[in-house]
């Protein structure tokens, strides 16, 4: 708990903005490191997190490179299906009753005979640990914007394969990656696919770039929810059409001070987007390079911002309605979610039929 408020980790919520690689231990990734003979950058080893700001091209190339350099760790079935499994625990252990796991196959295609067995078997897992682990996994299929328009359109159709509404589905199409990178407009052909398949649309916008980035995916892509898109604020036009739209944002506090976008975690514009009316939903973004996962960005709402509980299960309210839970679910969570606001903060909150939690 924080500031004496009721426990955090108990509070019902769904996590909707989380990358695969980006959501491994850093135990995990330098056992994986060490089974495939391979180095880590000293960035990943000496100092944990690492300093990171991509306020420059050589900010985002460093980022960039310890990404790459973690990814290059994952290099088979068993690897992919661990980094699954620890998410699902990690996230059921912080009180989340749905996750949505962030995916590109391309970069592990190579290991397991192409895009999609490796879909298949992040889909097989999710479904396992749904069945195991005390929350429900489902999975959104992101293109880069730093790759070629038409592999987006080639992935775009491999999620809508095996589009869903449940556990082990596909349930979103993403574009992610730097997007000072690419054009808006050149992917709005791979989500038309997408939208046809009823996937949720989810691409990242208005983390690096401003108001005028999160008009132009709000025009070409038509998004459900936007990952990040905290730099709406900059236009009260583009605020209030975000908020008309009741386009969920995917605010991850922890990632974005740690890449610069904000100074500190008291200037990240929360309150002003809960304010206009925008439903967010917080995200960890990547856990491994930014050292904060789910429950400390409600942590850091609380401490930083002054959210009470009643503001905080607000937000996990937000992210339970943005996310594509099954209606069943959603009316479980949101009651578990008012039932942790009548129990006293000294007390335990007890949900309904409430999952069992594993350890982390």
């Amino acid at each position: 708990m924080g500031n004496g408020g009721r426990d955090l980790g108990r509070l019902p919520k769904a996590h909707l903005h989380l990358h695969f690689t980006g959501s491994m231990r850093l135990p995990t990734l330098k056992d994986m490191a060490a089974g495939h003979g391979l180095s880590l950058p000293h960035a990943l080893l000496d100092r944990w997190p690492p300093r990171l700001s991509v306020s420059d091209e050589r900010g985002w190339f460093r980022f960039q490179r310890l990404y790459d350099a973690a990814r290059a760790c994952v290099r088979g079935e068993a690897d992919m299906r661990r980094i699954v499994r620890e998410a699902a625990r990690d996230d059921a252990a912080e009180g989340s009753v749905w996750l949505e796991l962030q995916v590109d196959p391309t970069s592990y295609a190579p290991y397991v005979g192409g895009l999609t067995p490796a879909l298949e078997i992040v889909l097989d897992e999710a479904r396992a640990a749904s069945q195991e682990e005390g929350l429900g996994v489902a999975i959104v299929v992101a293109a880069s914007r730093i790759r070629h328009p038409l592999d987006a359109r080639t992935l775009a159709r491999l999620a809508a394969r095996y589009a869903g509404d449940g556990p082990g589905t596909v349930v979103g199409f993403g574009l992610s990656n730097d997007e000072r990178r690419g054009d808006t407009v050149d992917f709005a052909g791979a989500f038309r696919i997408a939208a046809r398949a009823g996937l949720a649309l989810v691409p990242h916008g208005g983390e690096l770039l401003g108001a005028d980035a999160v008009w132009t995916t709000l025009r070409t892509l038509a998004p459900d929810r936007l990952g990040h898109g905290v730099r709406s604020v900059e236009h009260p036009a583009v605020l209030a059409e975000v908020s008309r739209r009741r386009i969920t944002l995917e605010v991850c506090p922890g990632s974005n001070v740690a890449l610069g976008v904000y100074p500190r975690h008291r200037d990240v514009p929360l309150r002003a987007l809960v304010r206009a009316g925008v439903p967010v939903a917080l995200g960890a973004d990547d856990p491994l390079l930014f050292g904060s996962r789910l429950v400390d960005q409600y942590e850091l709402a609380r401490s930083a911002l002054g959210f009470d509980d009643t503001e905080l299960a607000a937000l996990a309210a937000d992210s339970i309605r943005g996310s594509r839970a099954d209606h069943c679910r959603q009316d479980a969570a949101l009651a578990g979610i008012d039932a942790w606001l009548q129990t006293p903060p000294s007390s335990p909150a007890v949900s309904p039929d409430p999952p069992s939690r594993p350890a982390a």
